[in-house]
């Protein structure tokens, strides 16, 4: 019991913390014109309510005239107190009502999607500034699944708390007060003690629903992440022909949310029917002493018909609580957990008085660098090498020896744990990340897309350059009469990931847009890995010209590619195992004389087995000529 008062404590706790976090937004300090929605929505939430109110009163004394017991009210004017008068006074004042409600809303209307659209941008922004650490052990499909609800979750704040809750909490307050004022004590007490019973009733079963609930939303992201993960591979899914594994892990999700979503709208239906029984009970009671009271002279019809309505116009919101403590709770759940992301501190900072990166020749320097994803595995145990400004190193080594991490780590993705390393003699920790990353452009082995045109994805190194710079890069790395030969051009758009461009094509791309960045330091990270060896060719043909007269840190898995190295870097084990040029370390006859051994032997079948591929080919051909004819 002490854990669940303790637990329903913390819950509470959060449920503040999160209203307080999202206040700034509804009550914008730089937004002076938000500010004034907001008083002038209070006002005609104010004044609906209490025209609101009246509107029972204009059918009491509109059934009293026509029963022609009418004791003159002398708030009206003695104009309005004829029959018709009064029902067409009823009607005027519900359809201003409504409108005043109308009024208020869209006033509010610009201060809760201000909410949403600040808030959602922060996000966005917060999450561009968190590790690569962290998207890497987050799911992309969980994060925008996230964001979306907590969007959504503060539409819902806005919408029932300020547009729903407050003026439902305003007019019980007046009804009670009319209650105990028109008709005595016994009739609030009836009042009150419904209104608690079914408030209380409403939140133990909401509460009860949204263990469901969490549990269907649990079952939801799940699916979606699922099925996001599932398209985003799409290629590796029909490689491996695994569509059926696919759809069951999808359906085994679907099927608890199936599950769950069950039981969340058969607990509605008990819930309503206990809301109904509550305010059935109460309205019963009222209704009979207000009968006994009319049988005995002491009411008249229109008081009866006037509790009537009172409690019918009240129940109308009642009805709604259930709904709107679910949808309170579940868009405060939903808003915390984007408050939540927002709390995540980014693991690589800009420390105070950072200074922008100067550079001058671009020369870089690794020095007794050690380094480990986690503490209990290292990765780099100490290394040292210096790029000189203008020319070529290279690292190689065996998968797993550090190799892609050094260009990571050079972009300052993450923080080394001892030594340092500079650019023209100017630590990276101590310059801005904004400054160091666009001093460096990166030609990836897997160049990753985005869903829109070639100009945009080559124009994504330099958004503002020009259409003659765009075409001029696009040359360079010998992509432009390509992409002229397209039907719609620079215009083309390369799909999901760049899936219909080539591996060779998208490439050229990522080239171009590193040519249009125009770096002064270079990183080709294993940049024709992934390619065949005549594309591998033309690729770096092109990656020669775009890293002449750069200085370029060459991450390599095929050593045909760094023969022209000004230096070239074995690492092993964490460490530098060989350093000198191509010859030199063939003529060592160690580690690397060993791995390029090893791939000249694999270049060399690969070939044979080209050459014997199309001589069967040809011989194909040739035997079907005849047939043919």
């Amino acid at each position: 019991m002490a854990s669940q008062q303790k637990t329903v404590s913390a819950e509470r706790g959060k449920t503040l913390q999160t209203i307080k976090n999202l206040w700034p937004y509804m009550w914008p300090s730089e937004r002076l014109d938000l500010k004034m929605r907001v008083v002038w929505a209070t006002f005609y939430l104010l004044l609906s309510k209490i025209i609101l109110l009246s509107v029972p009163y204009f059918f009491k004394w509109s059934t009293d005239a026509l029963n022609g017991k009418l004791d003159a009210p002398g708030i009206l004017p003695t104009f309005m107190l004829g029959a018709l008068m009064l029902v067409i006074a009823y009607n005027v004042a519900r359809l201003l009502q409504w409108g005043l409600n109308q009024l208020r809303d869209a006033m509010f209307a610009s201060v809760g999607q201000y909410a949403v659209r600040q808030l959602a941008f922060k996000t966005f922004v917060h999450l561009h500034k968190l590790s690569l650490r962290f998207h890497l052990e987050r799911r992309t499909g969980g994060l925008s699944r996230v964001i979306e609800r907590g969007t959504k979750g503060i539409e819902t704040i806005v919408r029932f708390t300020i547009l729903n809750t407050v003026p439902t909490l305003i007019e019980f307050v007046l009804t009670a007060i009319i209650f105990w004022w028109g008709y005595g004590f016994s009739y609030l007490g009836i009042t009150a003690f419904t209104v608690w019973i079914y408030i209380w009733f409403t939140i133990r079963a909401s509460d009860w629903r949204m263990n469901i609930r969490r549990d269907m939303n649990d079952s939801d992201t799940d699916a979606n992440t699922k099925a996001i993960d599932s398209l985003l591979n799409f290629e590796t899914v029909k490689y491996f022909g695994n569509e059926e594994m696919e759809a069951r892990r999808f359906d085994q999700s679907m099927a608890k949310y199936e599950k769950s979503a069950t039981q969340v709208w058969t607990s509605l239906g008990w819930l309503n029917f206990g809301q109904g029984v509550i305010f059935g009970i109460g309205t019963m009671i009222m209704m009979v002493l207000s009968a006994i009271a009319v049988q005995n002279g002491t009411q008249t019809i229109g008081d009866f018909v006037f509790i009537n309505a009172m409690l019918m116009q009240l129940s109308i919101p009642l009805n709604f609580i259930g709904f709107v403590y679910r949808e309170i709770r579940q868009g405060l759940t939903d808003i915390e957990q984007m408050f939540d992301l927002l709390e995540v501190d980014a693991e690589i900072e800009d420390k105070p008085g950072a200074t922008e990166l100067a550079v001058a020749s671009g020369a870089i320097v690794f020095k007794d660098v050690h380094f480990a994803y986690d503490p209990a595995r290292p990765i780099l145990k100490g290394i040292s090498f210096e790029v000189p400004a203008g020319h070529t190193v290279a690292v190689v080594g065996p998968s797993g020896a550090g190799k892609s991490t050094i260009s990571r780590l050079l972009y300052r993705f993450y923080d080394i744990q001892q030594g340092s390393i500079t650019i023209d003699g100017q630590n990276v920790r101590d310059v801005t990340q904004k400054s160091l990353r666009s001093a460096i452009g990166m030609v990836p082995q897997d160049t990753v897309l985005f869903n829109d045109t070639i100009a945009y994805n080559i124009r994504y190194g330099r958004p503002s350059a020009t259409e003659a710079e765009l075409e001029q890069a696009a040359e360079v790395a010998q992509i432009g009469s390509f992409i002229e030969s397209l039907p719609e051009g620079y215009k083309s758009m390369v799909g999901e990931r760049g899936l219909k461009l080539s591996g060779g094509e998208k490439q050229r791309v990522a080239i171009a847009r590193t040519i249009l960045k125009s770096p002064p330091i270079l990183i080709l990270d294993e940049a024709t890995s992934a390619l065949d060896t005549h594309t591998e060719q033309e690729i770096q043909a092109a990656l020669d010209v775009v890293s002449r007269n750069r200085t370029t840190l060459v991450i390599a898995h095929r050593l045909s590619t760094v023969v022209n190295a000004d230096e070239i870097i074995v690492l092993k084990d964490g460490g530098i195992a060989e350093r000198g040029r191509h010859g030199d370390l063939l003529e060592q006859g160690g580690l690397y004389a060993q791995m390029w051994s090893r791939q000249r032997e694999a270049t060399e079948a690969e070939e044979r087995l080209k050459k014997a591929r199309d001589e069967d080919d040809l011989g194909v051909v040739v035997r079907k000529a005849p047939a043919a004819e």
